[in-house]
């Protein structure tokens, strides 16, 4: 499909520029990384992770993934348009766009990432997004792990200083030179016979330690409650 003049221009001019302003601004940022050995130690035994992180933390994750462009990690992209502009700046910090909807043909997303996952040995899942609730998250992520025998890792991002937006989820823009701190959970692996009636009990385990790692990560930061 041809691309209208706007378009052209946004997808070949403005991207690029704002891609350097996005890694500029992220090299002013202060990374404080604990547990790697922990991401490490999954993938040499299993061979496949699955990083589940909040959509409120992606940014300032993005400082920290282009370390770990070698590997190609796999995210999930809308088919929208605005997902155009988001894969065109996946790619260019190292991570394949994997094009689909986890809110519309839920399961034609989950197919596309599992047989992603076959030459990919990461994906970048964001599991509460991409429109919420803020904190809950999906089952899809407890059904890619048992498909794909990927074991899931939390990963616990926080900042000393930011912004907050006022979105849905609160976004966190972590201030200039400030400190964040990155943090390896321990890994969730998901039963390949895991049946329907643990399935829930299993998402809401994975939320729940999610969410105190979250809390504790924003007060060891600073912040008086959690964002």
């Amino acid at each position: 499909m041809a691309l209208r003049p706007f378009h052209y221009v946004v997808l070949n001019w403005l991207v690029p520029l704002c891609y350097y302003l996005l890694r500029f601004y992220l090299s002013l940022l202060r990374i404080r990384v604990q547990g790697e050995e922990i991401a490490l130690g999954c993938l040499a035994d299993y061979g496949r992770v699955i990083v589940a992180v909040w959509h409120q933390r992606f940014l300032p994750a993005v400082a920290y993934v282009v370390k770990f462009r070698n590997l190609e990690p796999v995210m999930m992209i809308s088919q929208s348009r605005d997902g155009e502009l988001a894969a065109r700046f996946a790619e260019r910090l190292g991570v394949v766009p994997v094009r689909g909807s986890s809110s519309r043909g839920g399961t034609t997303a989950l197919a596309a990432l599992l047989k992603a996952l076959k030459n990919n040995p990461a994906v970048i899942h964001i599991v509460d997004g991409p429109t919420g609730p803020k904190g809950v998250v999906k089952p899809g992520l407890i059904s890619m792990a048992q498909v794909s025998g990927a074991a899931i890792l939390p990963f616990i991002v926080s900042a000393r200083k930011a912004w907050i937006v006022r979105s849905w989820d609160r976004f966190l823009i972590p201030k200039p030179f400030t400190e964040v701190t990155i943090e390896w959970g321990q890994p969730f692996v998901v039963p390949r016979d895991l049946g329907p009636d643990r399935h829930e009990g299993l998402r809401v385990e994975i939320e729940k330690r999610l969410s105190e790692r979250y809390a504790e990560a924003d007060l060891n930061s600073g912040w008086k409650h959690p964002l």
